[in-house]
Protein backbone atom coordinates (compact mmCIF):
# COMPACT_ATOMS: atom_id res chain seq x y z
CA UNK A 1 0.00 0.00 0.00
CA UNK A 2 1.22 3.47 -0.83
CA UNK A 3 2.41 5.85 1.86
CA UNK A 4 0.51 9.10 2.35
CA UNK A 5 2.67 12.25 2.50
CA UNK A 6 0.96 15.05 4.40
CA UNK A 7 1.85 18.73 3.89
CA UNK A 8 0.92 19.76 7.42
CA UNK A 9 3.29 19.48 10.36
CA UNK A 10 1.05 18.46 13.26
CA UNK A 11 -2.08 17.12 11.58
CA UNK A 12 -2.84 15.23 8.36
CA UNK A 13 -5.14 18.07 7.20
CA UNK A 14 -5.99 21.67 8.01
CA UNK A 15 -8.16 21.24 11.10
CA UNK A 16 -9.21 24.87 10.94
CA UNK A 17 -10.81 24.40 7.53
CA UNK A 18 -13.80 22.44 8.82
CA UNK A 19 -16.67 23.30 11.19
CA UNK A 20 -16.58 22.04 14.77
CA UNK A 21 -17.60 19.40 15.48
CA UNK A 22 -17.13 17.58 12.19
CA UNK A 23 -16.43 14.13 10.84
CA UNK A 24 -13.66 14.35 8.27
CA UNK A 25 -13.03 11.48 5.83
CA UNK A 26 -9.71 11.30 4.01
CA UNK A 27 -10.16 10.17 0.40
CA UNK A 28 -6.53 9.05 0.15
CA UNK A 29 -6.88 6.73 3.13
CA UNK A 30 -10.23 5.45 1.87
CA UNK A 31 -8.74 4.61 -1.50
CA UNK A 32 -5.84 2.82 0.21
CA UNK A 33 -8.32 0.53 1.96
CA UNK A 34 -10.27 -0.01 -1.24
CA UNK A 35 -7.15 -0.98 -3.17
CA UNK A 36 -6.45 -3.70 -0.63
CA UNK A 37 -10.04 -4.94 -0.81
CA UNK A 38 -9.84 -5.06 -4.59
CA UNK A 39 -6.71 -7.20 -4.29
CA UNK A 40 -8.58 -9.57 -1.97
CA UNK A 41 -11.36 -9.88 -4.53
CA UNK A 42 -8.97 -10.51 -7.40
CA UNK A 43 -6.86 -13.08 -5.56
CA UNK A 44 -9.62 -14.93 -3.69
CA UNK A 45 -12.53 -14.77 -6.12
CA UNK A 46 -14.83 -13.39 -3.40
CA UNK A 47 -17.17 -10.52 -4.10
CA UNK A 48 -17.00 -7.72 -1.51
CA UNK A 49 -19.99 -5.58 -0.56
CA UNK A 50 -20.14 -2.32 1.37
CA UNK A 51 -22.24 -2.83 4.51
CA UNK A 52 -24.20 0.40 4.81
CA UNK A 53 -24.78 -0.17 8.52
CA UNK A 54 -21.06 0.52 8.97
CA UNK A 55 -20.41 3.29 6.45
CA UNK A 56 -23.08 5.13 4.49
CA UNK A 57 -21.43 8.41 3.49
CA UNK A 58 -22.87 8.28 -0.01
CA UNK A 59 -20.91 11.31 -1.18
CA UNK A 60 -17.93 8.93 -1.35
CA UNK A 61 -19.74 6.22 -3.32
CA UNK A 62 -18.48 7.31 -6.77
CA UNK A 63 -15.04 6.39 -5.39
CA UNK A 64 -16.07 3.24 -3.52
CA UNK A 65 -17.99 1.69 -6.40
CA UNK A 66 -14.84 1.70 -8.51
CA UNK A 67 -13.67 -1.15 -6.27
CA UNK A 68 -16.64 -3.01 -4.72
CA UNK A 69 -19.53 -4.84 -6.35
CA UNK A 70 -22.45 -3.47 -4.36
CA UNK A 71 -23.98 -2.84 -0.96
CA UNK A 72 -25.64 -4.77 1.80
CA UNK A 73 -28.64 -3.31 3.63
CA UNK A 74 -30.47 -3.92 6.88
CA UNK A 75 -33.90 -2.85 5.63
CA UNK A 76 -35.88 -0.79 3.18
CA UNK A 77 -34.16 2.59 3.53
CA UNK A 78 -30.63 1.23 3.26
CA UNK A 79 -31.70 -0.90 0.29
CA UNK A 80 -33.08 2.14 -1.48
CA UNK A 81 -30.00 4.20 -0.63
CA UNK A 82 -27.72 1.48 -1.98
CA UNK A 83 -29.66 1.21 -5.22
CA UNK A 84 -29.96 4.95 -5.79
CA UNK A 85 -26.49 6.13 -4.78
CA UNK A 86 -24.20 3.14 -5.28
CA UNK A 87 -25.71 0.78 -7.84
CA UNK A 88 -24.36 -2.68 -8.43
CA UNK A 89 -25.73 -5.54 -6.36
CA UNK A 90 -28.05 -4.78 -3.44
CA UNK A 91 -28.18 -7.42 -0.69
CA UNK A 92 -30.59 -7.15 2.22
CA UNK A 93 -30.99 -8.93 5.55
CA UNK A 94 -33.17 -8.20 8.56
CA UNK A 95 -34.10 -10.23 11.65
CA UNK A 96 -37.70 -9.87 10.47
CA UNK A 97 -39.55 -8.09 7.67
CA UNK A 98 -43.05 -6.69 7.76
CA UNK A 99 -45.25 -6.97 4.67
CA UNK A 100 -45.05 -3.22 4.09
CA UNK A 101 -41.25 -3.22 4.27
CA UNK A 102 -40.94 -6.29 2.09
CA UNK A 103 -42.94 -4.57 -0.64
CA UNK A 104 -40.34 -1.80 -0.68
CA UNK A 105 -37.28 -4.02 -0.33
CA UNK A 106 -38.32 -6.08 -3.34
CA UNK A 107 -38.09 -2.97 -5.50
CA UNK A 108 -34.36 -2.69 -4.82
CA UNK A 109 -32.84 -5.96 -3.57
CA UNK A 110 -31.01 -8.44 -5.78
CA UNK A 111 -30.24 -10.80 -2.89
CA UNK A 112 -32.43 -11.26 0.15
CA UNK A 113 -31.46 -13.21 3.28
CA UNK A 114 -34.21 -14.30 5.65
CA UNK A 115 -33.55 -14.88 9.33
CA UNK A 116 -35.82 -17.92 9.70
CA UNK A 117 -37.59 -20.51 7.55
CA UNK A 118 -40.89 -19.01 8.75
CA UNK A 119 -40.00 -15.64 7.22
CA UNK A 120 -39.05 -17.34 3.94
CA UNK A 121 -42.28 -19.30 3.86
CA UNK A 122 -44.29 -16.19 4.66
CA UNK A 123 -42.82 -14.14 1.83
CA UNK A 124 -41.82 -16.65 -0.83
CA UNK A 125 -44.93 -16.00 -2.94
CA UNK A 126 -44.46 -12.24 -2.68
CA UNK A 127 -40.87 -12.67 -3.81
CA UNK A 128 -42.01 -14.75 -6.77
CA UNK A 129 -44.32 -11.91 -7.82
CA UNK A 130 -41.65 -9.21 -7.47
CA UNK A 131 -40.95 -6.92 -10.44
CA UNK A 132 -37.34 -8.11 -10.50
CA UNK A 133 -35.64 -11.43 -9.91
CA UNK A 134 -34.47 -11.75 -6.30
CA UNK A 135 -32.08 -14.47 -5.14
CA UNK A 136 -33.14 -15.56 -1.67
CA UNK A 137 -31.11 -17.15 1.10
CA UNK A 138 -31.28 -18.04 4.77
CA UNK A 139 -29.12 -16.68 7.56
CA UNK A 140 -27.81 -19.52 9.71
CA UNK A 141 -26.19 -19.60 13.13
CA UNK A 142 -23.01 -21.74 13.23
CA UNK A 143 -23.16 -21.60 17.04
CA UNK A 144 -19.47 -20.80 17.14
CA UNK A 145 -18.08 -17.59 18.51
CA UNK A 146 -14.80 -15.94 19.42
CA UNK A 147 -16.37 -12.57 20.16
CA UNK A 148 -15.16 -10.79 23.28
CA UNK A 149 -18.09 -8.41 23.76
CA UNK A 150 -21.49 -10.06 24.24
CA UNK A 151 -23.34 -7.01 22.91
CA UNK A 152 -21.74 -7.59 19.49
CA UNK A 153 -21.79 -11.41 19.45
CA UNK A 154 -24.35 -12.75 16.94
CA UNK A 155 -23.73 -16.32 18.12
CA UNK A 156 -24.08 -15.76 21.86
CA UNK A 157 -26.38 -18.24 23.65
CA UNK A 158 -30.02 -17.37 23.03
CA UNK A 159 -29.22 -15.27 19.96
CA UNK A 160 -32.16 -14.26 17.78
CA UNK A 161 -29.90 -13.91 14.73
CA UNK A 162 -29.84 -16.79 12.30
CA UNK A 163 -31.26 -20.31 12.27
CA UNK A 164 -29.51 -23.17 14.09
CA UNK A 165 -28.85 -26.45 12.32
CA UNK A 166 -31.21 -28.31 14.67
CA UNK A 167 -34.03 -26.00 13.60
CA UNK A 168 -33.61 -27.00 9.96
CA UNK A 169 -34.45 -30.64 10.57
CA UNK A 170 -37.33 -31.54 8.25
CA UNK A 171 -37.56 -28.01 6.83
CA UNK A 172 -38.13 -27.59 3.09
CA UNK A 173 -35.43 -25.24 1.77
CA UNK A 174 -36.53 -25.51 -1.85
CA UNK A 175 -36.23 -22.18 -3.62
CA UNK A 176 -33.48 -20.82 -1.38
CA UNK A 177 -30.31 -20.16 -3.35
CA UNK A 178 -27.90 -19.16 -0.61
CA UNK A 179 -26.79 -19.38 2.99
CA UNK A 180 -25.59 -16.43 5.04
CA UNK A 181 -23.66 -16.47 8.32
CA UNK A 182 -22.24 -13.64 10.38
CA UNK A 183 -20.22 -14.34 13.53
CA UNK A 184 -17.31 -11.90 13.63
CA UNK A 185 -16.67 -8.46 15.10
CA UNK A 186 -13.36 -6.69 14.45
CA UNK A 187 -11.57 -10.03 14.09
CA UNK A 188 -8.74 -11.55 12.11
CA UNK A 189 -8.91 -14.30 9.52
CA UNK A 190 -8.02 -17.03 12.01
CA UNK A 191 -11.45 -16.47 13.61
CA UNK A 192 -13.03 -16.83 10.18
CA UNK A 193 -11.13 -20.08 9.63
CA UNK A 194 -12.56 -21.55 12.83
CA UNK A 195 -16.04 -20.24 12.05
CA UNK A 196 -15.93 -21.65 8.54
CA UNK A 197 -15.10 -25.10 9.92
CA UNK A 198 -18.09 -24.90 12.27
CA UNK A 199 -20.33 -23.67 9.45
CA UNK A 200 -19.39 -26.50 7.11
CA UNK A 201 -19.72 -29.09 9.88
CA UNK A 202 -23.25 -27.97 10.75
CA UNK A 203 -24.57 -26.83 7.37
CA UNK A 204 -22.37 -28.51 4.76
CA UNK A 205 -25.15 -30.89 3.75
CA UNK A 206 -27.30 -27.89 2.80
CA UNK A 207 -24.78 -26.48 0.33
CA UNK A 208 -25.65 -28.79 -2.56
CA UNK A 209 -27.88 -27.01 -5.02
CA UNK A 210 -27.17 -23.56 -3.61
CA UNK A 211 -25.61 -20.73 -5.62
CA UNK A 212 -23.92 -18.53 -3.03
CA UNK A 213 -22.69 -18.22 0.54
CA UNK A 214 -22.31 -14.91 2.35
CA UNK A 215 -19.52 -14.93 4.96
CA UNK A 216 -21.00 -11.83 6.62
CA UNK A 217 -19.00 -9.00 8.15
CA UNK A 218 -16.65 -8.32 11.03
CA UNK A 219 -13.57 -9.06 8.89
CA UNK A 220 -10.95 -6.46 9.88
CA UNK A 221 -9.25 -6.83 6.51
CA UNK A 222 -7.65 -3.38 6.37
CA UNK A 223 -6.23 -3.48 9.89
CA UNK A 224 -2.44 -3.42 9.86
CA UNK A 225 -1.99 -6.86 11.45
CA UNK A 226 -4.77 -8.63 9.52
CA UNK A 227 -3.65 -11.84 7.82
CA UNK A 228 -4.83 -11.13 4.29
CA UNK A 229 -3.08 -14.14 2.79
CA UNK A 230 -4.95 -16.47 5.14
CA UNK A 231 -8.27 -14.89 4.09
CA UNK A 232 -7.43 -15.36 0.43
CA UNK A 233 -6.48 -18.98 1.07
CA UNK A 234 -9.66 -19.67 3.05
CA UNK A 235 -11.91 -18.33 0.32
CA UNK A 236 -10.04 -20.11 -2.47
CA UNK A 237 -10.05 -23.40 -0.59
CA UNK A 238 -13.76 -23.07 0.16
CA UNK A 239 -14.48 -22.38 -3.50
CA UNK A 240 -12.36 -25.38 -4.48
CA UNK A 241 -14.47 -27.57 -2.20
CA UNK A 242 -17.67 -25.98 -3.47
CA UNK A 243 -16.99 -24.75 -7.00
CA UNK A 244 -20.67 -24.08 -7.65
CA UNK A 245 -20.85 -21.40 -4.95
CA UNK A 246 -20.23 -17.66 -5.20
CA UNK A 247 -18.68 -16.23 -2.01
CA UNK A 248 -19.59 -12.81 -0.63
CA UNK A 249 -17.94 -10.77 2.11
CA UNK A 250 -19.67 -7.71 3.54
CA UNK A 251 -17.24 -5.78 5.75
CA UNK A 252 -18.55 -2.40 6.84
CA UNK A 253 -15.84 -1.37 9.24
CA UNK A 254 -12.87 -2.54 7.16
CA UNK A 255 -13.84 -0.26 4.28
CA UNK A 256 -13.60 2.92 6.35
CA UNK A 257 -11.19 1.74 9.06
CA UNK A 258 -8.66 4.44 9.95
CA UNK A 259 -9.92 6.76 7.20
CA UNK A 260 -11.66 9.47 9.22
CA UNK A 261 -11.54 11.86 12.15
CA UNK A 262 -13.81 13.74 14.50
CA UNK A 263 -12.70 17.33 14.96
CA UNK A 264 -14.05 19.07 18.06
CA UNK A 265 -13.35 22.09 20.26
CA UNK A 266 -12.83 22.77 23.96
CA UNK A 267 -15.71 24.90 25.30
CA UNK A 268 -14.83 25.07 28.98
CA UNK A 269 -12.49 23.67 31.62
CA UNK A 270 -13.73 22.87 35.12
CA UNK A 271 -12.20 21.24 38.17
CA UNK A 272 -13.46 18.24 40.15
CA UNK A 273 -10.83 15.79 41.34
CA UNK A 274 -8.80 16.88 38.36
CA UNK A 275 -9.21 19.06 35.30
CA UNK A 276 -12.22 18.38 33.09
CA UNK A 277 -12.42 19.75 29.54
CA UNK A 278 -15.96 20.07 28.17
CA UNK A 279 -16.12 19.56 24.42
CA UNK A 280 -18.61 20.60 21.76
CA UNK A 281 -19.13 16.93 20.96
CA UNK A 282 -20.47 13.96 22.93
CA UNK A 283 -19.62 10.34 23.55
CA UNK A 284 -23.24 9.28 23.83
CA UNK A 285 -24.54 11.33 20.89
CA UNK A 286 -21.60 11.43 18.48
CA UNK A 287 -19.42 8.41 19.27
CA UNK A 288 -21.71 5.94 21.08
CA UNK A 289 -19.41 2.94 20.72
CA UNK A 290 -17.10 4.65 23.23
CA UNK A 291 -19.74 3.81 25.83
CA UNK A 292 -21.26 0.69 24.25
CA UNK A 293 -18.12 -1.28 23.40
CA UNK A 294 -16.57 0.38 25.47
CA UNK A 295 -13.28 1.71 24.14
CA UNK A 296 -11.00 4.74 24.36
CA UNK A 297 -10.47 6.50 21.02
CA UNK A 298 -7.10 8.00 20.18
CA UNK A 299 -6.48 11.74 19.91
CA UNK A 300 -3.70 13.10 17.73
CA UNK A 301 -0.95 14.45 19.96
CA UNK A 302 -2.43 13.13 23.22
CA UNK A 303 -1.15 10.45 25.56
CA UNK A 304 -2.34 8.19 28.33
CA UNK A 305 -3.27 9.82 31.68
CA UNK A 306 -0.07 11.04 33.33
CA UNK A 307 2.08 10.28 30.31
CA UNK A 308 2.36 13.95 29.36
CA UNK A 309 2.49 16.99 31.61
CA UNK A 310 -1.21 17.92 31.69
CA UNK A 311 -4.03 15.39 32.16
CA UNK A 312 -7.72 16.08 31.51
CA UNK A 313 -10.94 14.15 31.64
CA UNK A 314 -12.78 14.89 28.39
CA UNK A 315 -16.54 15.28 28.81
CA UNK A 316 -19.37 15.68 26.36
CA UNK A 317 -22.05 18.33 26.08
CA UNK A 318 -25.15 16.32 27.02
CA UNK A 319 -26.82 16.03 30.42
CA UNK A 320 -25.88 12.35 30.73
CA UNK A 321 -23.57 12.11 33.74
CA UNK A 322 -21.55 9.38 32.07
CA UNK A 323 -21.02 11.33 28.85
CA UNK A 324 -17.25 11.08 29.24
CA UNK A 325 -14.84 10.07 26.49
CA UNK A 326 -11.92 9.30 28.79
CA UNK A 327 -8.74 10.73 30.28
CA UNK A 328 -5.93 12.07 28.12
CA UNK A 329 -2.69 13.95 28.70
CA UNK A 330 -1.17 16.75 26.65
CA UNK A 331 2.22 18.45 26.45
CA UNK A 332 0.72 21.90 27.08
CA UNK A 333 -2.42 22.99 28.99
CA UNK A 334 -5.67 22.96 27.06
CA UNK A 335 -7.35 26.29 26.47
CA UNK A 336 -10.87 27.25 25.51
CA UNK A 337 -11.12 27.18 21.72
CA UNK A 338 -8.45 24.52 21.26
CA UNK A 339 -9.32 21.87 18.69
CA UNK A 340 -8.86 18.16 19.30
CA UNK A 341 -8.85 15.47 16.63
CA UNK A 342 -10.13 11.98 17.42
CA UNK A 343 -8.91 9.30 15.00
CA UNK A 344 -10.71 6.39 13.30
CA UNK A 345 -14.15 8.01 13.37
CA UNK A 346 -15.52 7.16 9.90
CA UNK A 347 -17.09 3.73 10.43
CA UNK A 348 -20.16 3.06 12.60
CA UNK A 349 -19.70 6.30 14.56
CA UNK A 350 -21.13 8.38 11.72
CA UNK A 351 -24.19 6.18 11.20
CA UNK A 352 -25.03 5.80 14.91
CA UNK A 353 -25.23 9.47 15.88
CA UNK A 354 -28.25 10.93 17.67
CA UNK A 355 -29.63 14.39 18.48
CA UNK A 356 -30.07 13.60 22.18
CA UNK A 357 -30.48 16.86 24.15
CA UNK A 358 -31.06 18.59 20.84
CA UNK A 359 -27.38 18.36 20.01
CA UNK A 360 -26.68 19.08 16.40
CA UNK A 361 -25.00 16.29 14.49
CA UNK A 362 -21.37 16.89 13.51
CA UNK A 363 -20.84 18.30 10.04
CA UNK A 364 -19.42 15.93 7.43
CA UNK A 365 -16.28 16.80 5.45
CA UNK A 366 -13.92 15.17 2.95
CA UNK A 367 -10.22 15.67 2.32
CA UNK A 368 -9.31 15.73 -1.36
CA UNK A 369 -6.64 13.13 -1.99
CA UNK A 370 -4.65 15.32 -4.39
CA UNK A 371 -4.95 18.88 -3.10
CA UNK A 372 -5.52 17.93 0.58
CA UNK A 373 -8.19 20.62 0.72
CA UNK A 374 -11.09 20.07 3.13
CA UNK A 375 -14.59 20.28 1.66
CA UNK A 376 -17.71 20.42 3.83
CA UNK A 377 -20.24 17.95 2.42
CA UNK A 378 -23.05 18.48 4.92
CA UNK A 379 -24.00 20.76 7.82
CA UNK A 380 -26.85 19.99 10.19
CA UNK A 381 -29.15 22.55 11.77
CA UNK A 382 -32.42 23.11 13.53
CA UNK A 383 -34.60 21.73 10.71
CA UNK A 384 -32.75 18.41 10.75
CA UNK A 385 -33.52 18.09 14.45
CA UNK A 386 -37.11 19.30 14.11
CA UNK A 387 -38.07 17.04 11.22
CA UNK A 388 -37.13 13.90 13.15
CA UNK A 389 -39.72 14.45 15.87
CA UNK A 390 -43.00 15.48 14.22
Amino acid sequence: MSQIAYPFDAYPFDIGACPSPAYVVDDALLRRNLELLRRVQEQSGARILLALKGFAMWDTFPLVRQYLVGTTASGQDEAQLGDETFGGEVHCYSPAFSEAEMAVVLQYADHLSFNSPAQWQRFRELVAQAPRRVSCGLRVNPEYSEGKVALYDPCAPGSRLGTRAVDLEGVDLAGLEGLHFHTLCEQNSDALEHTLAAFEERFGRHLAGRKWVNFGGGHHITREDYDVERLVRLVRDFKARHPHLEVYLEPGEAIALNTGYLVCSVLDIVENDGAIAILDTSATAHMPDVLEMPYRPEIIGAGEPGEKAHTYRLGGLTCLAGDVVGEYSFDTPLAIGDRLVFTDMAHYTMVKTTTFNGMRLPSICRIDEASREVRTVKRFGYEDYRQRLS
